[in-house]
């Protein structure tokens, strides 16, 4: 595990943000099952998971800026440095009782992504990662898959919800070459989970358009470190400002692309 000053802040903030987190998830299963009910409820998880984590890093990193997903940008006086959250990646998997959801957090350098976490607080899987320090998962170092066929691969991708209308028809576009080319598909329904998997080498690769910063940038550092290639989905480095993810080893990250571009 990597023991630097920052890496101790940001794992210590995701820890105590995942309490809550891990608590609330507890009560999900007693909520009556209904839109306004368990919906209240996981905003309410949300917000105070954020508020854990703007507090924590603001206290140890003070003027760094902020961009999260309920509280937006905060600006900060230093202006080389900005925290990227999303304190709950995975709300929908939250709100129904699965398992798969995560605290992301990231710190951006001048523009560039230099440290990530992504911990799972009903589980206690925590992913790590900083730059020219490796990745880890909990004490392992990780290492991205080493297949070289799509045919015996397993990617995941990202399933635009209803309220993702515009994307269906695209994305059934994409599945459908996918379908007949990759060995197995997966939707996780946590981005942060999804590259946590590749970062890992349980999944060798992983595409989804229609993503928000905060979801993906704690993972596009974990994959890097593990030895894989983060590109948006024409190959170059956007992915942030043009919402969309494409990643892999060398080349199951170039023939996803390929295959997705020709679709």
């Amino acid at each position: 595990m990597i023991r630097s000053a920052l890496m101790n802040v940001m794992t210590a903030a995701a820890i105590k943000a995942g309490r809550g987190l891990k608590r609330d998830y507890g009560e999900v299963e007693n909520l009556q099952v209904s839109v306004k009910g368990p919906g209240d409820f996981v905003t309410a998880a949300d917000q105070r998971a954020e508020k854990t984590l703007f507090e924590e890093l603001s206290r140890a990193r003070p003027g760094y800026g902020f961009l999260m997903e309920e509280g937006g940008v905060v600006e900060g006086s230093d202006k080389s440095h900005v925290w990227h959250i999303d304190p709950l990646d995975g709300t929908s998997n939250f709100l129904h009782g699965i398992p798969i959801f995560a605290v992301s957090l990231a710190l951006e350098r001048d523009g560039q992504i230099v440290a990530g976490v992504v911990y799972n607080p009903a589980t206690d899987d925590m992913y790590v990662a900083e730059k020219g320090q490796g990745a880890f998962h909990n004490n392992r170092r990780m290492r991205v898959a080493a297949r070289r066929t799509l045919a015996e691969s397993m990617v995941a991708c990202g399933i635009p919800p209803l309220a993702g209308i515009a994307h269906h028809a695209r994305f059934q576009t994409e599945l459908a070459a996918a379908m007949a080319k990759i060995g197995n598909i997966r939707r996780l329904g946590a981005a942060a989970i999804d590259l946590a998997m590749v970062a890992s080498g349980r999944c060798d690769g992983y595409w989804e358009r229609g993503i928000k910063p905060w979801d993906i940038a704690a993972g596009i550092i974990l994959v890097r470190e593990a030895g894989g290639f983060v590109t948006d989905l024409s190959g170059g480095s956007d992915m942030m400002t043009k919402s969309e993810i494409c990643t892999g080893n060398e080349t199951i990250h170039r023939l996803l692309l390929d295959l997705l571009r020709k679709a």
